[in-house]
């Protein structure tokens, strides 16, 4: 594949905020990004993997080597790890603990080792990942399949998300996928398919009626084109988040109806805005709504989910680059269109890979020269010239 200009400058991105101990979530100075994160690096990671380029990708060994070592003892995996010269500082959640770290990290440790054939670093990090996966089941409390997520307990750490997030289940069950790739038993598939199950079963209407979660709740649920964000004890979430929408469609969640269904919401959503693209949660909440209380209380200094902006129906590159990825089996017209607003947006203001838009306005927000944007368009780059991950 002969690189653009946009992949070129992707990449050139991943290289300025390659350090010694793995991916920085920016190559801007600035303290909070100046960070191995879990979840940018290992999404950078992937990027490199799909790339091949040799010294990115031992970047990413680093960045899974950086997080394994900071691992706690009860196996969480650190939100992210911050290096000076005088000490480190390592943080597991801000508000709340963070519970996609975890299975990002075993995404990430087994598609490297897929990629590379490094089955030292598998056995290396054997004990880590034993540690995650006993943590993985113990999140569930009730032995029930599903995972319980506080409020700001994943990547939408400021926005109103909390219970049985489907996002955080669909990245535990690509987890357990690669995992059993490289350790295939009987109980790892029977895993597999009891959460499966609950969630075709439980996140939008369907005939499967042993599988329910929250019987009353699902009566109460109406039907929607798409699969609902969370369950709780107190009912549904039932707001659009791309990001769960996506890796329901990665992972072939589903049969071809659901996946037609999400799809047909999810292009009537996209080419209803400005930027084109998929904001991370639908509709936004806004002043005067019974959920804008609990949305303005949950951040830690400033507030930044105005309407139309970060996770309150702002638009993300990375969360449309695994649309476009998980929309591609089904009509790769579509993922060659969201790659394309992908590298307009990246390449506003020279090239400054921003960490998010306005949907409404079109104006940038976060910071700017943010990696998991740029590794974003690098993943759907790949994966439209044929490259694929573990999954």
């Amino acid at each position: 594949m002969r690189s653009t200009i946009n992949y070129i400058k992707a990449k050139e991105l991943l290289q300025k905020a390659s350090a010694s101990q793995g991916f920085l979530a920016s190559a801007n100075d600035v303290s909070n990004y100046k960070r191995v994160w879990a979840r940018d690096g290992v999404i950078c990671g992937l990027a490199a993997l799909l790339d091949g380029d040799e010294v990115l990708v031992n970047t990413f060994k680093n960045t899974l080597l950086t997080l394994a070592e900071h691992q706690h003892e009860l196996g969480n995996i650190p939100s992210n790890v911050f290096f000076n010269e005088k000490s480190i500082e390592v943080s597991f959640g801000g508000l709340a603990g963070r519970v996609d770290t975890v299975s990002w990290f075993l995404i990430g440790v087994h598609n490297y080792v897929y990629f590379t054939k490094d089955e030292e670093l598998l056995s290396q990090l054997k004990p880590n990942i034993e540690k995650s996966l006993w943590l993985l089941e113990a999140w569930e409390f009730n032995g029930n399949d599903l995972l319980y997520v506080p409020r700001s307990g994943n990547w939408a750490d400021e926005y109103i998300m909390e219970g049985h997030v489907l996002y955080d289940q669909l990245l535990r069950l690509w987890a357990l996928r690669c995992f059993t790739h490289f350790n295939p038993s009987k109980k790892n598939a029977t895993k597999i398919d009891s959460i499966t199950n609950k969630i075709e079963a439980n996140y939008r209407k369907s005939d499967d009626k042993k599988n329910l979660y929250h019987p009353k709740a699902y009566r109460n649920l109406k039907n929607h084109e798409y699969w609902m964000a969370s369950i709780s004890p107190s009912g549904y979430q039932t707001m659009f988040d791309s990001f769960a929408n996506a890796l329901a469609l990665l992972l072939e969640i589903g049969d071809d109806n659901a996946k037609k269904s999400t799809i047909k919401y999810s292009e009537k959503l996209r080419e209803s805005l400005a930027l084109k693209l998929l904001p991370a949660f639908w509709e936004p909440i806004e002043e005067g709504m019974v959920d804008w209380g609990v949305l303005t209380n949950n951040c830690k200094y400033e507030f930044r989910n105005y309407p139309y902006e970060f996770h309150n129906g702002g638009t993300w590159q990375v969360v449309n680059a695994f649309y476009g990825i998980g929309v591609f089996a089904t009509d790769k017209t579509i993922s060659l269109a969201v790659l394309e607003q992908l590298k307009e947006l990246n390449s506003k203001e020279n090239f400054s890979f921003f960490e998010n838009f306005n949907s409404k306005t079109g104006k940038p927000n976060g910071v700017q020269y943010c990696t998991w944007s740029a590794a974003g368009e690098m993943l759907l780059t790949q994966y439209i010239n044929g490259k694929r991950l573990l999954h």
